[in-house]
């Protein structure tokens, strides 16, 4: 679907690469925004289809990145379950690189309060919230909660990306680390090694939270905490590795 695996087997090579990594659950993502159409139905259809080949090796969940255009909150409002992930309340909420309106609050807040629970998707990326993160602190306390890229953890989208992923850390606004795949190669499913480093840095019961337990409840519908709970780092993130912008 859109930006995503071309083929159905390009698609089974990275649930085999996620499963062999350790996943269990997956949650495909296709856009609804200006440029790709969502389908439910379409999607529904190709996600049993995988989950037929894959054979419970892993189970794929439908989900949605969302673009907060007045055509998309209209229709999630009116039908709540369209876009969430697995039918339940979360939802994932994309904002643009270029302009974040400044009543980006009440956008979300309208969600919230038909109890359609809003994930922040990749904040660390995005360049206006690298330099406000303070936006998306205010978003948390309002009841969203943030997902960052594994990559990013490993600095595989340059040093702005991790540092202010580790920010987000220092701050205790993450509450989910995902993968963000499109592709077996250069933005893979694997979860492995941004567990580890997760580990290393901020303790297992931060990484277990994060990976398992948090992406676990939201695919299930159950509540998840949206409380700051500050990680100390033992050292920056950017010290661990070489990669530049």
């Amino acid at each position: 679907m859109d930006d995503g695996a071309p083929t159905i087997e390009v698609s089974l090579e990275m649930l085999r690469m996620a499963a062999e990594a350790g996943t269990t659950d997956i949650v495909a993502t296709p856009h609804s925004n200006g440029e790709f159409e969502y389908q439910p139905a379409l999607i529904d259809e190709r996600i049993a289809e995988l989950n037929e080949k894959m054979a419970g090796a892993i189970k794929v969940h439908r989900g949605c990145d969302l673009h907060l255009s007045f055509d998309n909150i209209t229709e999630a409002v009116d039908y709540p379950s369209k876009f969430s992930i697995n039918g339940k309340q979360y939802v994932l909420v994309e904002c643009s690189d270029l302009h974040i309106s400044a009543s980006m609050g009440k956008i979300l807040d309208r969600l919230l309060s038909v109890d359609l629970i809003p994930i922040v998707t990749h904040p660390e990326r995005n360049p206006i919230l690298q330099k406000e993160p303070e936006r998306v602190a205010a978003w948390v306390d309002l009841g969203c909660l943030v997902q960052v890229t594994a990559m990013s953890v490993l600095g595989g989208f340059g040093k702005r990306a991790a540092t202010s992923a580790s920010h987000f850390f220092d701050q205790g606004l993450v509450h989910v680390i995902a993968s963000d795949a499109h592709d077996p190669v250069h933005r893979h499913t694997r979860l492995d090694e941004a567990f580890a480093a997760v580990s290393e840095r901020y303790g297992k019961d931060v990484a277990q939270a994060l990976f398992i337990e948090n992406p676990g409840r939201i695919i299930r519908g159950q509540f998840v905490s949206n409380e700051r709970t500050v990680s100390v780092p033992s050292r920056k993130w950017w010290q661990f590795w070489g990669s530049s912008d």
